[in-house]
Formats: C-alpha cells, sequence, structure tokens
C-alpha cells in the first residue's frame, strides 16, 4: 500500500511538472561560417552559409529550458591558391541537423534574458555541390552526389557538440554559437575530416 501511494505521488508530481511546463515553437535562422579540420588539413579559409528551420523550446523548470528542433544548414570549407591563375576551390555540404541544448536564462530585466546554452547535434547529409575555378573559368558539379560510398564523397552522417550564448527580449532571440564535429566524415583510407561550424541566428518564438 504504501509503495502504490508512493506511486500515485510521484505519478502527480510528474503530471503536474508537464503540465506547468512550457513548450515554445518558433522559427530561427542566420549566417554560417565552415571549415573542416583534421590532422592533415591546413586551410584556414572559412566558407559562409546559412541554416533555417523550426524550433522547440520545453521549459522544465525556472530558468532552465531543452532547447531542440530541426534546420536545414549548409557547411563545408573554401580553399584560395593566389598562386595558381587565382584558383578557387568550394565545397558545400548540405544537412539536416536536430541539436538538443540544455539551456539556463538568466533574467536581466522583465522580458531580457540572457541565454546559455551547451549540448549535443546529429545531422544527415541531404545533398551539396563542388565548385572550382581559375581567374574567369569556372564548373560546378556533382550537385546532391557529394555524399555516397566513394572515396570522393563524404559520410552523410555526423554528430558533435555545440554551444551558445544569446539574448532573448520577449519572442525575439538572438544567438550566437559554435558546433564541433566529432565523426569522421571522410571516406579516404586513413582520412580524418570533421565538420566546425559558427553561426549567428535571429529567432521568433510564437
Amino acid at each position: 500500500m504504501k509503495r502504490m501511494k508512493l506511486s500515485l505521488i510521484a505519478a502527480m508530481l510528474i503530471l503536474v511538472t508537464a503540465v506547468s511546463a512550457q513548450v515554445n515553437l518558433g522559427v530561427k535562422g542566420g549566417v554560417n561560417m565552415s571549415n573542416f579540420y583534421g590532422d592533415e588539413l591546413t586551410d584556414k579559409n572559412v566558407k559562409a552559409g546559412f541554416h533555417i528551420g523550426l524550433t522547440a523550446d520545453y521549459e522544465f523548470m525556472y530558468n532552465s529550458a531543452i532547447q531542440t528542433g530541426l534546420f536545414f544548414t549548409t557547411k563545408g570549407f573554401k580553399s584560395e591558391n593566389e598562386g595558381w591563375g587565382n584558383a578557387k576551390y568550394t565545397e558545400n555540404l548540405m544537412y539536416l541537423q536536430l541539436p538538443v541544448h540544455y539551456a539556463y536564462k538568466l533574467d536581466v530585466t522583465p522580458g531580457t534574458r540572457i541565454v546559455f546554452h551547451a549540448g549535443p547535434y546529429a545531422a544527415y547529409g541531404v545533398g551539396g555541390s563542388r565548385k572550382a575555378s581559375i581567374g574567369n573559368i569556372s564548373g560546378e558539379w556533382d550537385v546532391d552526389k557529394i555524399f555516397g560510398d566513394s572515396n570522393t564523397q563524404y559520410n552523410p552522417f555526423d554528430a558533435g557538440l555545440g554551444l551558445g550564448v544569446g539574448a532573448e527580449f520577449g519572442p525575439i532571440s538572438v544567438d550566437l554559437g559554435w558546433d564541433m564535429g566529432l565523426v569522421n566524415i571522410s571516406r579516404t583510407n586513413n582520412g580524418n575530416i570533421k565538420n566546425q561550424n559558427a553561426y549567428l541566428s535571429v529567432g521568433y518564438k510564437f
């Protein structure tokens, strides 16, 4: 009987917590600055890109939340060599990405909060392209075939850790963050290539 009472009390507490929790849906988008990193990579040029998607903010207790969503995001790298007729080479990798971050929200003024967040992400490649140019001559190829099993393609699965800091002004948010990939996406023997991406976002909660 005592165990049954304790179970009922625990179930009631869980129900009250779930009811009192706030789930806010929204949209979010912004600018990416991405590059690869790995043992054999030395190019420090970053590739500009973007991200856009839907967000869900689950506030399970005061000033604490789980932030997630589904985003279309671009990553990749850019290489430039002025000694070869101003040669440029870019690889644009497109992903669907799902982050799951714990967020701590610090009240500053009524309606304004500073948000610190961190957690894992998982992503899957859905397409992309390669582009090369020398002087005024340029070409683009392998559109939507940048992911696959051959040595010239990439592993479509990516996962890693992210962190960021932002601010909420009522329903509007601004966020600055960084994602570090932990999965080797190279298909070559002994290859070691991982994604890294910094981003600036603007969001709106409904």
